[in-house]
């Protein structure tokens, strides 16, 4: 049986803008999370079908912002146009950014986050801050597996 690594914690660079239709949340930050994410995740995994324009259903993407006390949080799908958003959905539209990048698993994000900050400052990388750009997930969903690939993109200056 072969064994399948999804915590590669491999770090890099990449430059890419999105255009994203999803639902998304706010709660207190960090006491309501992650129940809070994974609460939009399966309720807009139930709608994913109402979504035109979709490149990948199988392709989770998660964008967030938080302040220390709040947090917002997407479930989307990545669309080749924005266009018919369905009720009680909303359109983003990530402009290019450069990102640092890790791979993980959903078991592992916590380890991840950490491992790409000591990645970005032993790189001398900084977070870029909020004005127009936000940290993204993205899972890879897979039937019947209890760990999946998770990507951390992390907007840097």
């Amino acid at each position: 049986m072969e064994v399948k690594t999804v915590a590669t914690f491999e770090c890099g660079i990449i430059e890419k803008e999105y255009q994203l239709v999803g639902e998304s949340i706010t709660a207190n930050f960090p006491e309501g999370f992650p129940d809070a994410a994974i609460k939009v995740q399966m309720d807009f995994e139930r709608r994913l079908d109402e979504v035109a324009n979709w490149k990948s259903k199988q392709v989770l993407f998660s964008p967030y912002m938080s302040n220390g006390i709040f947090a917002t949080y997407f479930a989307c799908l990545e669309v080749d146009e924005i266009k018919d958003v369905p009720e009680g959905m909303m359109a983003l539209k990530l402009p290019l950014t450069k990102y640092a990048k890790i791979s993980c698993s959903n078991k592992t994000v916590g380890q991840g986050y950490n491992k790409l900050f000591a990645w970005m400052g032993e790189n001398g990388h900084k977070q870029k801050q909020y004005n127009d750009s936000c940290p993204i997930e993205i899972f890879y969903l897979e039937e019947d597996t209890e760990e999946e690939v998770v990507e951390i993109l992390m907007p840097i200056q």
